[in-house]
């Protein structure tokens, strides 16, 4: 029985590859004092009875390195789409031009850099639980292979194969974090 046993690390990897997309996600929407489409990817419209991201009700546009402009496709949503805004506690006052919705990016304060780096910190530990957890996964299944008979020397194998590819996900975690804490702090 021990020779069949294959590890699937390809799932594992899949696995950890999610939590470092959504960890990348997440870091997209942190605000830096830079203009960018992505901020507004976790903004949620009321629109025709649903929530609608903000891409789907109008076109987001990046203008100038200060400036997110949101051409608003149907007229009637567009206090809805400000509402949206002001309530995704971005800490941005939306301003209004016809179907035009233009959001000016204040400078950032270094008290806002701080909590903006702490919310940074949060997401990272949250994709650190994630691939964590996809290690357990993987260490259970070696677990239960071994009550089937695998041989001490295979488990020790397949056991440090897993950590290996959890430490190298946590690296790039803590990577990814440093980076993006820099660019918040940046002036």
């Amino acid at each position: 029985m021990s020779e069949e046993f294959e590890l699937d690390t390809d799932d594992l990897t899949r696995r950890m590859d999610g939590a470092m997309g959504a960890l990348k996600t997440e870091f997209a929407s942190l605000r830096t004092g830079r203009a960018s489409a992505t901020m507004l990817e976790p903004v949620m419209v009321e629109a025709y009875g649903s929530k609608t991201p903000i891409n789907q009700v109008g076109t987001v546009n990046v203008p100038e390195p200060r400036m997110v402009t949101i051409n608003v496709w149907d007229k009637s949503l567009v206090s809805a789409v400000e509402k949206a805004i002001m309530n995704s506690g971005l800490g941005i006052n939306p301003q209004t031009n016809g179907t035009i919705v233009m959001l000016p990016i204040p400078e950032l304060n270094e008290e806002r850099r701080t909590e903006l780096a702490r919310v940074a910190a949060q997401y990272a530990e949250h994709a650190r639980v994630a691939v964590r957890n996809v290690r357990r996964d993987g260490m259970d299944t070696i677990k239960k292979a071994k009550g089937d008979g695998m041989s001490e020397d295979d488990q020790k194998l397949w056991e440090a194969e897993v950590q290996e590819m959890t430490d190298s996900y946590i690296k790039q975690i803590d990577g990814a974090l440093e980076n993006k804490q820099s660019e918040i702090m940046q002036v």
